[in-house]
């Protein structure tokens, strides 16, 4: 029976990490759609680049620092995965690995249509090797708020906030693209491919099952994996609603581009808190999300911030928002059952937690921002970040790569 277990498990996990690489996908098509075709081939290039990064990078360092024994801090084993046994430790490496990848993915939202190619190389091998998995190791393996009780099921801060600061510690040393402005007024550059933009949006909901539902780890409770499923679902088509909602409001137009940002918005939210909190809970999460990032992408970019597919917003802001959550919202029955934190003040839990999801907050969106700011400035005083103009106005596709991604010149 507990070979049977263990084999169900596995798969689970397998098919689990399969899902959020499949993410990638989603990523390439949302990105690509959502900026001009100029530049459509660099992007959609740059994930295979990610995936390639994550995955060897990773294995080498990243999974030893995230998971391996060492202190609250860091781990300091199982590098290489030396020690590390074949079958479900190798499967679960797996599904982490994709994690990092997607934080990766994110991160580079903020450096979308003018950094330079080597800059995905370098500051990606350095985001893989030690800044994502220091944060992870506080959080997941066994760290400093492991010991708290933090609660972030599947991510709200470890993948999506710690990508979101890398993205915007990046946009601000690359500063706006060329014509976004003219003075402080921003400029509207049209997205290329709405229906791409819808497709990479779909794929990414559909990942989010293995990235939420499959970070229960285990088929043992089926009732668990799919109760996190279920409030997954719930919120994404909260957050559909309510940014369309906000759209609506504030710009008088049903904005096809905003919704699908509440939708991922809102899987960013739920992320940590989709073990946590009951389903009328995931709908107001997942409304409050997708709404009050449209507000936060239109005020930042008014500030002077040009943030490409508003990186910060979907998954910075909202990762935030869904991290505090379980602070408020998190039901003791469910509590008991993830074995992880305290109930939340709207159940008699009173400020424990909510404090605990704060401090985690702050101290992940501190060390990413420094630890990239650092990192970024090297490369930007050696090798630079930017490619020069020229190269922007005639698009990376052309200038990169060589070819343009529709295979002819618009």
């Amino acid at each position: 029976m507990k070979e049977l277990t263990l084999s169900t498990d596995s798969l689970w996990i397998l098919l689990s990490a399969i899902l959020v690489i499949l993410m990638q996908a989603g990523f390439a098509f949302l990105e690509a759609g959502s900026l001009r075709s100029k530049n459509a081939g660099h992007i959609t290039g740059k994930q295979i680049i990610t995936l390639a990064i994550a995955s060897l990078v990773f294995w080498a360092v990243g999974y030893g620092i995230a998971f391996g024994d060492g202190n609250s801090f860091i781990g300091l084993s199982d590098f290489f995965l030396s020690g590390v046994p074949s079958g479900y430790d190798s499967i679960f490496f797996l599904f982490q690995m994709a994690f990092a990848a997607v934080s990766l993915a994110i991160a580079w939202g903020g450096f979308a249509e003018r950094a330079k190619l080597s800059v995905y190389f370098i500051f990606g091998t350095v985001f893989i090797a030690i800044i994502y998995p220091v944060v992870g190791h506080w959080v997941w393996g066994g760290g400093w708020l492991s010991t708290l009780g933090m609660q972030d099921f599947a991510g709200s801060t470890v993948v999506h906030l710690q990508g979101a600061t890398a993205a915007l510690i990046g946009t601000l040393l690359l500063g706006p693209r060329i014509g976004k402005f003219t003075g402080k007024k921003p400029n509207t550059l049209p997205a290329h491919s709405i229906p791409f933009v819808y497709l990479g949006t779909f794929i990414l909901w559909i990942g989010w099952f293995g990235f939420n539902a499959g970070s229960t780890v285990s088929v043992g409770n089926g009732q668990f994996f799919g109760y996190v499923a279920l409030t997954t679902n719930l919120a994404a088509a909260s957050g559909a609603l309510g940014a369309l909602a906000a759209a609506k409001a504030l710009s008088k137009k049903a904005d096809i581009g905003a919704m699908c940002n509440g939708v991922l918005a809102a899987l960013v939210a739920i992320t940590a808190s989709c073990a946590f909190v009951e389903p009328w809970a995931a709908v107001v999460i997942g409304a409050f999300a997708g709404a009050f990032t449209y507000w936060t992408s239109i005020a930042l970019e008014k500030k002077g911030l040009d943030d490409p597919i508003y990186a910060f917003s979907v998954h910075g802001i909202s990762g935030v928002i869904g991290t505090l959550s379980t602070g408020l919202f998190a039901a003791p029955e469910l509590v008991k059952t993830a074995g992880v934190g305290r109930p939340g003040l709207f159940y008699g839990g009173g400020l424990t937690q909510l404090g605990v999801q704060a401090l985690g907050v702050v101290a992940a969106f501190a060390f990413v921002a420094v630890a990239s700011l650092i990192v970024l400035s090297i490369i930007k005083a050696t090798v630079g970040l930017r490619v020069s103009a020229e190269a922007e106005k005639a698009g990376l596709d052309i200038s990169e790569h060589g070819t343009y991604g529709y295979g002819e010149k618009e």
